[in-house]
């Protein structure tokens, strides 16, 4: 699997563009600023991207999405309970942040839902708590998993913006993430990578 990390915003977001090395074809996860080094880092990588997914819409992860979209002629894909946020710019006005308006999605997502890009199976799991319409893109086959801002290495996403809720991302944590096997890798919306069963056993707030 082809798998670039860039930080990017004034949040240090992790966008990251995963690829099929047999097919070239690959998709950007959570385009939140910066357009022209991810779009940059596409050409470098020599990818066809297929889908621009967001794992929830705040604005640190959606405030590309208008010039990748543009630039890639990808159809966007998010879960529906995310649509407020995407259409309040992902709230970057609480924070006085200057936000393009994205485009509507093109494709909704569903829990289990999976969407093939190359040899690539993303299967979509619904992971709440952050944010309404969270959601994890789990790559069964490679053991990795793309969580936004659910889980983090030793923390955990907030739940005080609008639509959070911290039993409800307990819950996603324990019973959705928790349920990967062990050596699962998850790259987090924030910091470095870590993996499932490092986090069972060290996270302080999900112990």
């Amino acid at each position: 699997v082809i798998l670039h990390t860039i930080h990017v915003g004034i949040t240090q977001t992790n966008c990251y563009i995963v690829g099929c090395e047999e097919t070239r074809e690959g998709v950007v996860i959570d385009p939140g600023g910066n357009p022209k080094r991810i779009l940059k880092a596409i050409k470098d990588a020599g990818l066809t991207i297929r889908y621009v997914l967001n794992t929830h819409c705040h604005f640190d992860h959606m405030g590309a999405n208008a010039d990748v979209v543009a630039a890639t002629g990808a159809p966007l894909a998010l879960h529906p309970a995310e649509l407020p946020i995407l259409q309040a710019r992902g709230g970057a006005s609480w924070f006085g942040v200057p936000v393009k308006e994205s485009p509507a999605p093109d494709i909704e997502l569903d829990d289990g839902q999976v969407i093939e890009v190359g040899t690539l199976r993303f299967q979509v799991l619904h992971t709440p708590g952050h944010s309404p319409g969270g959601v994890t893109f789990y790559l069964a086959e490679q053991g990795v998993a793309f969580d936004g801002d659910v889980l983090f290495q030793m923390g955990v996403g907030r739940t005080d913006l609008p639509g959070g809720e911290w039993d409800t991302l307990m819950r996603s944590i324990r019973e959705v993430l928790f349920a990967l096997p062990d050596e699962t890798v998850l790259y987090s919306g924030h910091g470095p990578r870590t993996t499932v069963g490092q986090e069972k056993r060290s996270n302080p707030w999900v112990r």
